[in-house]
């Protein structure tokens, strides 16, 4: 499969590096391409994390599942995102959770080691590649923070609605898109489904907000 360096010039992790300087940096990393379909896992929990994951296409989910078998969506992760990179880079390379394509994606991983360790060109682009690298775990750790408030309220309808504010504040409108199926939804809000969905009829019935499908307006 051709790669399309163009698009990957638009993705934070290389921000500032020209298409034609991508090729040959890839290539000197070892970088390398899969395709995951729906329901596979490109990272499993326990697993060894050598390499870092970006999504070029599709949805993954970063999931933790515990020993009852209660599954937590920690994170949602569209094209652009990075996965793996907090495992790869720590001292004991294990993954605490795991990663499911919800779409079937396509994914570049690039081997940490390389990554963090510049080659003997010392080449500027590279150093670029570890700039925003750092930039986006930043990011990354921001939404883990807002994703820790969500959870953290009392009740399941303050979670929704804190939950419901940050996509308005994300999306630029009180009328936003979910990202997130209801079954998705419950699972984030680490609640029961028919819990969830019980408690957003209750607060369109009573004006707090509208929705139609997965189109919501807070009111």
């Amino acid at each position: 499969m051709s790669i399309d360096y163009a698009s990957l010039t638009s993705m934070h992790l290389f921000a500032g590096i020209r298409e034609q300087d991508l090729g040959p940096m890839l290539q000197c990393l070892g970088a390398r391409f899969q395709t995951i379909h729906k329901g596979e896992f490109p990272l499993l929990a326990q697993a060894e994390v050598k390499y870092i994951g970006v999504i070029l296409s599709g949805r993954i989910h970063m999931v933790h599942e515990d020993s009852w078998g209660d599954k937590t969506i920690l994170s949602v992760l569209h094209p652009g995102s990075l996965f793996g990179e907090s495992f790869a880079c720590g001292t004991v390379l294990k993954s605490s959770v795991t990663f499911q394509a919800v779409r079937e994606s396509r994914v570049l991983y690039l081997p940490f080691r390389k990554v963090l360790q510049t080659c003997k060109n010392s080449c500027p682009f590279h150093y670029r590649l570890i700039e925003n690298m750092l930039r986006m775990l930043a990011d990354k750790n921001a939404l883990l923070m807002e994703k820790l408030e969500v959870v953290s309220k009392k009740t399941l309808r303050r979670k929704i609605l804190t939950y419901l504010s940050f996509q308005a504040e994300e999306q630029g409108s009180k009328t936003i898109t979910l990202p997130l199926s209801r079954t998705e939804l419950a699972d984030y809000l680490c609640a029961d489904r028919t819990a969830v969905s019980r408690e957003l009829a209750r607060m369109k019935e009573e004006g707090t907000i509208d929705f139609d499908k997965d189109t919501f307006t807070i009111l």
